[in-house]
């Protein structure tokens, strides 16, 4: 290309981003031309946006409603006092603004679109859950890439229970999002696996085990499929593919390989190797010298054995990382019953508890705080996926190790 055939290209560029800019900052409605960068530069329009980030939502929708009395036709100002009267709880208020904005002969594609995108918004505030499923179908026929439309049409399949349906649009955001995304991975392996628990509870163990398998293959950290996948092996009598299926368990997502020890323990003492329990378990405990989960699981299998004193040992060396769980102490109260309450063993079990404030392994949702006595695997308040975590407190033993690790 010669030096004058380069410069007009660049001089053609030049002249589009200017005139992409004008575009921006002026719009032809009705005849004239707006000046858009005018209105935003309005003190109510200022205002009311301060008061927005300043979450004063009463005195933004002042400022914003002052800011429209110029400038009736100013469609941005409209869709964000839409999207505060909702907000606020005024759902009816909010379709209405934005049902009116729909009634615009001169509205684009795009902003028909995000106009849309309010409205289905506000029908799934108020609950009209077949008119906001349509309302975000439309938007995603207009914009194909509306990755917040296909979010919320997920999570509505999702309160409805259609996990296929719900996987199927967590399919199309992540072929959005450009790829194998970490996070969108997980979130279709936990909605697959809830797939294969719809098709077991409906008695198809056959399409149930495949619907695990895939889950594992989407995100091989989505732990209950592992479970679930050899809870259906187990039924249909395929013993050693279960034991296998939670072995990997274990394997892959070893913060959770305490679910499958009880499976585990049951499995191995019906095919008559309990050896390999208590293998699994020091070998656990190797790895994890803070895991106490492990230390109860190994503690009630030596009880059973009639082994008491090494299961109360095992919870002995469990509470200094989980004083305050009370199922620790639970079998401590067990074993010492068991040993006829040996003094020695009275006294060992009084030091380490002597401050400790028992509860019932609490869970805590890392993304909105929700408390949980039980592991979930999808929040009941925020909806999220496999952010549950097991909350306690940091003892000085646990605290001392983290420091020298790091």
């Amino acid at each position: 290309m010669s030096d004058y055939a380069l410069l007009a290209v660049l001089v053609a560029l030049l002249l589009g981003l200017v005139a992409g800019k004008a575009w921006e900052r002026y719009k032809l409605r009705d005849g004239r031309w707006i000046d858009r960068r005018r209105l935003r530069e309005t003190p109510h329009y200022m205002l009311g946006l301060n008061c927005l980030v300043d979450n004063q939502i009463d005195q933004a929708v002042e400022e914003l409603t002052r800011a429209t009395s110029t400038e009736t036709d100013a469609l941005e100002i409209q869709m964000i006092l839409g999207n505060l009267y909702r907000q606020k709880g005024q759902v009816g208020r909010a379709i209405t603004v934005h049902q009116g904005l729909l009634q615009r002969p001169d509205l684009r594609p795009i902003e028909h679109a995000h106009v849309l995108l309010c409205l289905g918004l506000d029908y799934r505030h108020g609950g009209f859950i077949d008119r906001a499923l349509e309302t975000f179908q439309e938007v995603v026929r207009l914009d194909p890439k509306n990755r917040y439309a296909f979010v919320n049409l997920q999570k509505l399949y999702e309160d409805q229970q259609q996990w296929a349906d719900a996987a199927v649009i967590r399919e199309k955001i992540t072929t959005i999002d450009g790829g194998d995304d970490e996070a969108n991975q997980q979130i279709l392996g936990f909605l697959r696996n809830e797939v294969g628990e719809a098709l077991m509870r409906s008695g198809d163990d056959e399409a149930a085990a495949h619907a695990f398998s895939t889950a594992i293959d989407i995100d091989a950290r989505t732990a209950p499929a592992y479970l679930n996948l050899g809870d259906a092996r187990e039924r249909t009598g395929q013993a050693a593919a279960a034991i296998e299926t939670w072995e990997r368990l274990v394997r892959t997502v070893p913060d959770r390989a305490y679910l499958a020890l009880d499976r585990l323990e049951r499995a191995y003492q019906r095919t008559g190797t309990p050896h390999r329990f208590i293998e699994l378990c020091e070998r656990l405990i190797d790895q994890n010298p803070q895991d106490w989960r492990t230390r109860l699981a190994l503690s009630r299998h030596h009880a059973s054995a009639g082994r008491h004193r090494k299961a109360f040992e095992l919870l002995l060396a469990a509470l200094p990382h989980n004083p305050h769980g009370l199922t620790i102490h639970q079998e401590a109260w067990k074993a010492l019953l068991a040993l006829d309450r040996d003094p020695a063993l009275v006294q060992e079990y009084m030091a380490l508890t002597r401050s400790a404030v028992f509860y019932l392994d609490p869970h805590i949702c890392v993304h909105c705080r929700y408390r949980s006595t039980e592991l979930l695997w999808q929040c009941p308040q925020c909806h999220e996926w496999n952010t549950f975590v097991e909350e306690r407190m940091s003892t000085a033993k646990d605290t001392a190790a983290a420091e020298l690790g790091g």
